[in-house]
């Protein structure tokens, strides 16, 4: 087999990965299912990222949205409520209206905010490289403990929400 060919293949299939699982994400009826398709679909969006020569972005998409992404989501299904206790707790007119109430009050402040703000180019913008080498570089080195140490708070915060909501479910508070 022609090395083109082989090569041909594996493109094919990370085609059919992104639409059977950009399928599977949008069609199914069970958002676990959903989840999958939806990293399935991003497995195939980095094979692509490998065939545009871009190993980067390709470790990149597999742990930004297959590993963060889908894994949030997957925390979400297992710490909220089930239909039924949402069909327990109707929406209320008066939350709604605090809420709407709420959102303008904040969009009004941040629309004031951004309009009468100077904007001024800061001091050394423009300089140095920033390039996805360079970017990839200095976040696995000069940046790489930080980077780790945020992830590390992350975890515990998700660890702590599923503690949080474990209990509040097992004593019965909503």
């Amino acid at each position: 087999m022609a090395y083109g060919t082989l090569t041909e293949i594996c493109f094919y299939l990370f085609i059919i990965m992104i639409v059977f699982g950009a399928l599977v994400a949008v069609t199914s009826q069970i958002l676990m299912k959903a989840v999958m398709g939806l990293a399935l679909a991003m497995f195939g969006t980095s094979g692509l990222y490998l065939f545009l020569n871009s190993p980067f972005l390709a470790l990149m998409q597999i742990l930004i949205y297959v590993g963060a992404v889908c894994i949030m989501i997957v925390f979400g299904i297992m710490v909220g409520y089930t239909p039924r206790e949402l069909a327990a707790q109707a929406i209320k007119p008066k939350n709604t209206l605090l809420a709407l109430l709420t959102s303008l009050l904040t969009l009004g402040v941040l629309e004031l905010g951004l309009s009468r703000t100077q904007w001024v180019q800061a001091i050394g913008a423009g300089a140095g490289d920033f390039s996805l080498a360079a970017l990839g570089e200095a976040l696995m080195t000069r940046y790489g403990l930080a980077f780790e140490l945020i992830s590390v708070v992350l975890m515990i915060a998700m660890v702590g929400t599923v503690a949080i909501t474990w209990n509040g479910k097992r004593r019965g508070l909503k």
